[in-house]
């Protein structure tokens, strides 16, 4: 059967597959692939550079273009012929080297150098190098700049209504008023922090043999300083050098790495769900569409989906991550293969917390204010002020204003009428009662518009 979006077996390469199309060229099998050939590649000139290891003379400018090329133009039929390959050694890696000395072989300068391809490497120095680059790349050109389209989104909101008055709730009951954009800029606040720590978080790589001892490097050319040229390799590929390791990497920045995700993705599962919430209580409209329906039996029904979507996909996506975060730092004694069938789904987990980004981010761009809403339920919680009318009495050593409030708002129906009564009763300077009639619950924000500017 030909493979059709309808007929994939994970809704990131079907039902999502739009979404998630950036993503293929840096976390598929295929740019598995890709990168297992150019760290190959890289490694055969790295060798060809050290002076100590004469059996490979300096390549000339059109070898070097010859395998630069190699690497440039690997495109889909290229790879499927190093699929096909595999089917024969029944070995990923091994094929790619199988690859590599084919293409060696057609070329009269680097023919005589074939069985330096994958020289003193095992399989986990080209796959982890080759990992640790999809990591990098699908960061860099797709994770981080969608998280900063999320970021930035929120940050125009939550400056817009930066002054517009709304009820808090703490405990799912009425409490002292904020601001929208406040509360958006809480989000907001958060999410810098960790897209920071996400940017800067560092992304290791290893190439020193079987078990981590360059053990075959040193029969072969002891006078060699294995450690230099190791690091400077692992540097060239833009990554940091990992110098002690069993036979694998042993995977703790990864596990670093996701967690990073998995708490950006809990921030942003909290912030759909309280939008969620302020859907439900009319303070946001969501702008509607031509042609969509929100139900199939009840027409009136606009659903809060992407917020739904984004908290589903991004709860999944945390399951998956936190597994590997869990697994790939564990491998019995020098090297167990259970990490590999597992890294192959590192594109899974972060498919998922890409497919969050772009709901959400489709989410937030349909929302409307309904500031008529937001004013009416203010005005229906005159009580959020007994907090500030105690606070005051507290400062002119009123007796019991705690208590006097309680009695007064608990339970009770309470307005401005029943506001202005009290405060009539109550022993304060005459400056300071106006201060407290004059106050509503629409103007009891603190400072939440100045905290906005700390964005």
């Amino acid at each position: 059967m030909a493979f059709e979006t309808l007929s994939a077996l994970s809704p990131i390469d079907g039902r999502y597959a739009q979404l998630t199309d950036p993503l293929r060229a840096v976390l598929s099998e295929q740019a598995l692939i890709y990168y297992r050939v150019l760290v190959e590649v890289k490694w055969f000139q790295a060798l060809s550079q050290h002076s100590e290891i004469k059996e490979i003379p300096s390549l000339t400018q059109g070898a070097n273009q010859f395998l630069n090329d190699i690497i440039a133009q690997l495109d889909i039929k290229e790879i499927q012929a190093i699929k096909e390959i595999e089917k024969k050694t029944n070995h990923d890696v091994k094929a790619v080297e199988y690859y590599l000395k084919e293409k060696f072989n057609t070329h009269p300068e680097l023919s005589a150098f074939s069985e330096f391809i994958h020289f003193s490497c095992t399989s986990e120095d080209i796959n982890n190098l080759a990992y640790a680059l999809m990591l990098k790349q699908s960061r860099t050109d797709c994770l981080i700049p969608k998280l900063r389209e999320v970021i930035n989104a929120l940050t125009v909101i939550a400056k817009q209504y930066a002054a517009t008055p709304m009820l808090s709730r703490t405990h799912g009951q009425s409490a002292s008023p904020t601001t929208v954009g406040k509360e958006i800029a809480n989000t907001v606040w958060r999410l810098k922090r960790q897209h920071k720590l996400l940017a800067d978080a560092p992304i290791y790589g290893k190439i020193n043999g079987a078990v981590g001892n360059f053990n075959a490097h040193c029969i072969a050319y002891p006078e060699v300083n294995w450690m230099q040229l190791s690091e400077e390799f692992v540097n060239s590929l833009g990554l940091k050098w990992q110098p002690l390791t069993t036979q694998i990497e042993p995977h703790d920045f990864m596990s670093e790495y996701f967690h990073i995700h998995m708490r950006i993705n809990t921030i942003l599962i909290d912030f759909s769900r309280d939008v969620w919430g302020y859907i439900s209580l009319g303070y946001f409209k969501q702008k509607l569409k031509d042609g969509e329906v929100g139900s199939s039996t009840m027409p009136h029904k606009v659903n809060p989906i992407d917020f739904e979507n984004a908290e589903g996909n991004l709860g999944l996506a945390s399951a998956i991550l936190g597994f590997m975060s869990e697994k790939l730092p564990v491998s019995r004694w020098q090297r167990d293969l259970s990490d590999s069938t597992t890294l192959r789904n590192i594109g899974v987990g972060l498919g998922h917390t890409f497919i969050g980004y772009c709901t959400l981010l489709r989410g937030i761009n349909k929302l409307d204010i309904d500031e008529k809403r937001l004013a009416e339920d203010l005005d229906s919680h005159w009580e959020v002020l007994a907090e500030a009318i105690q606070t005051v009495m507290r400062r002119y050593g009123l007796p019991e204003p705690y208590e006097q409030l309680k009695q007064l708002t608990r339970g009770q129906s309470f307005n401005q009428s029943t506001l202005k009564k009290f405060i009539d009763t109550i022993e304060l300077p005459e400056t300071v009662k106006h201060q407290l009639l004059t106050l509503t619950p629409s103007t009891y924000l603190g400072i939440a518009k100045e905290l906005v500017a700390l964005l």
